[in-house]
């Protein structure tokens, strides 16, 4: 027997785990009811802090947010987990999952862990991390915490969604801070020097207070360096701390509220976008088209402004 979304709406606004389960994963295949259900959930959201955590690979980025959602945990807040992972070649599902992440968690029903895929999807977060991270808010999750794939270093994405971006480095990677791109260092509200305890750690934090003395601070926000060795909880009580002090100073300036502007504008031209293209593309035979003018194209037999013109003609969006 369904659920009425209505009562299944219910069931994730008073935290049941398995319902807010059904809810993601609802929202990762594109179930019909999905988006009923965030209608109804949506003016029940925007309570939690969300902070990203993003950084090369060997970072160390889970064992932090592992240790991050202990502290929150200490302080009685209820902590959800976004962890953006690679997809499987196979499965198209997530290479690393949830058991495998953050194990200590597993029998607290104050923490809700979730790994997903990206699927493909460019700049770190899947597709469906947004709306997972407002289910998580409606669940009354104080915190929420995103963990990037860590893929690559142009992750901006998360800078949209995110209240405070931790930008995880360790020494000994080869990835001197002069090599990095300056997107990684402009979007990054606090870095985190993890695995201090390496030989090469002052060095790298010597050039990261360098190049960070470049970038213009936001509003007067100078993002601090903060050394942490998570694999034994050290650093992690002064990491809290100063996205406390972030929050605290951009709730009082309003910077947060337009932050949430500018993102609720991007998302909305991605759903427009997205609309648009289940639209144009998304009917009988709408592959096979794209495939035939893409192989037109490719042969220039004709132009792609001609055969984007035929698509949107097709499916009515067209003059």
């Amino acid at each position: 027997m369904t659920l009425p979304v209505e009562k299944w709406a219910e069931q994730v606004r008073a935290g049941d785990v398995r319902a807010l389960s059904r809810a993601i994963t609802a929202i990762e295949n594109h179930q019909p009811e999905a988006e009923a259900l965030l209608g109804l959930l949506f003016p029940h959201t925007g309570k939690a802090y969300m902070t990203g955590v993003t950084g090369a690979p060997g970072t160390g980025k889970s064992t932090l947010v592992d240790r991050l959602a202990a502290v929150h945990r200490k302080r009685s807040e209820q902590v959800g987990v976004i962890a953006v992972d690679p997809t499987s070649p196979y499965s198209g599902g997530a290479i690393l999952g949830d058991r495998i992440r953050m194990q200590g968690h597993a029998g607290d029903h104050g923490t809700f862990i979730r790994s997903m895929a990206t699927r493909g999807f460019l700049g770190g977060l899947s597709r469906a991390t947004a709306e997972d991270a407002l289910l998580l808010d409606a669940a009354r999750k104080h915190q929420v915490l995103i963990e990037t794939v860590g893929v690559r270093q142009d992750e901006i994405d998360i800078v949209r969604l995110a209240d405070c971006v931790l930008v995880v480095l360790v020494p000994g990677l080869g990835d001197d801070i002069q090599n990095m791109k300056a997107g990684l260092m402009e979007i990054g509200d606090i870095f985190v020097l993890n695995k201090a305890d390496r030989e090469g750690a002052d060095r790298l934090e010597q050039q990261l207070h360098a190049m960070l003395s470049l970038v213009m601070p936001r509003d007067g926000w100078h993002p601090p360096v903060v050394r942490t060795v998570a694999t034994e909880n050290k650093g992690i009580e002064e990491l809290a701390g100063a996205v406390m002090k972030f929050r605290k100073h951009f709730e009082s300036s309003n910077e947060r509220q337009k932050k949430h502007v500018e993102h609720w504008k991007n998302r909305l031209i991605e759903l427009v976008e997205s609309r648009l293209l289940e639209r144009a593309l998304g009917g009988p035979g709408g592959e096979a088209r794209l495939a035939e003018l893409a192989s037109e194209v490719a042969g220039r037999k004709k132009d792609p402004f001609t055969a984007v013109n035929e698509i949107l003609k097709k499916s009515g969006l067209g003059g």
